[in-house]
C-alpha cells in the first residue's frame, strides 16, 4: 500500500491477445480485482497514469474504464481526492459484471444461495397467479414439455433447456413481466457457471421432473396453494442437491 492508500498494480492481465474493445476489457478486469479484493473498500484506485502503464492503454480507454466503474457503483471519483473503492454495499449486484465476479469468489455459495431464494420467491408468486390464470392451452404446453423432459433425463443439457422453458412458461402465463424480467436477467448471469449448474445427472433430472410435474398438477387444478408451495418446493430441493457441501444452507430456511 503506498502512503496515498492506492494499491499498487502487480501485475499486467492475463489477456491472451490485446482486445478489440480494450475499455470493456479494461473495466472487467478492474471489477474482478475489485471484487476479488485487490483494491480493497475505501483504498483509492491506482492513478490514471499507473493504469495506463499497466494496461497499455490510453487515458481514453482509463477514464472510460474508470466511468463505468463508477456507473456499477464500485469507485466514486472525487476531484482532487482520486478514485476511492466502494464497500460491497454499494455495488450493483444485478450488474452483469459484478454478479458474475461476486459468484466466482464467493466460496461459501452464499450469493447463489440468496439468487436461489430470491428466484423461488418470485417464481412461487408467479406460479400462484399462473394456478388462477392458466388457461387449456398453457396447460397443455406445461404438460407437453413435463412429458418431454421425462425423455431426456439422461441428456442433461437438452434437458436443462426445456427445463427453462417450462418455467418460463408458468413466468409468462402468471402475466408479471417485472418478476419474469428480474428472474430471468438473474439466470442469465449463472446459469453456465459450474457452481450453479452443480451435479447434473439422469438421477438429478429425473428428481427434478418429478417436481416439474407436481407443479403442473397443481395448475391444472387452479389450486394456487398447493402450485406456489409445489414451486417452493421444487426449487430448494432441487439447488440443495445441486450445490456442493461449501458454506452454510441456513439462508435457504424460511
Amino acid at each position: 500500500m503506498t502512503a496515498s492508500g492506492r494499491k499498487p498494480i502487480t501485475a499486467a492481465p492475463g489477456w491472451a491477445r490485446r482486445p478489440a474493445n480494450l475499455a470493456s476489457a479494461v473495466t472487467a478486469e478492474l471489477v474482478a480485482r475489485i471484487v476479488r479484493g485487490d483494491h480493497p473498500s475505501g483504498t483509492l484506485l491506482p492513478t490514471e497514469p499507473a493504469l495506463c502503464e499497466a494496461f497499455s492503454v490510453s487515458r481514453t480507454v482509463v477514464r472510460e474504464a474508470v466511468k463505468v466503474l463508477q456507473e456499477k457503483g464500485l469507485v466514486q471519483v472525487r476531484q482532487g481526492a482520486g478514485t476511492q473503492i466502494t464497500p460491497p454495499s454499494m455495488w450493483n449486484v444485478l450488474d452483469e459484471l459484478v454478479l458474475a465476479a461476486v459468484v466466482a469468489e464467493d466460496e461459501t455459495l452464499a450469493v447463489l444461495d440468496d439468487l436461489v431464494v430470491t428466484r423461488r420467491l418470485l417464481e412461487s408468486d408467479m406460479a400462484q397467479v399462473a394456478a388462477r390464470t392458466a388457461d387449456e392451452v398453457t396447460v397443455a404446453a406445461l404438460r407437453d414439455l413435463v412429458d418431454l423432459m421425462d425423455q431426456l433425463v439422461a441428456d442433461p443439457v437438452a434437458y436443462r433447456e426445456q427445463d427453462r422453458l417450462f418455467h418460463d412458461r408458468i413466468m409468462q402465463a402468471s402475466g408479471n413481466r417485472i418478476a419474469r424480467g428480474v428472474v430471468r436477467a438473474l439466470e442469465s448471469q449463472v446459469i453456465n457457471t459450474a457452481r450453479y449448474t452443480g451435479r447434473n445427472d439422469r438421477d438429478l433430472c429425473a428428481a427434478s421432473n418429478r417436481g416439474h410435474r407436481l407443479i403442473c398438477e397443481r395448475i391444472a387444478a387452479h389450486d394456487p396453494e398447493g402450485a406456489a408451495e409445489a414451486m417452493f418446493t421444487h426449487i430448494t430441493e432441487a439447488w440443495l442437491v445441486r450445490r456442493s457441501d461449501a458454506g452454510d444452507p441456513s439462508r435457504l430456511e424460511r
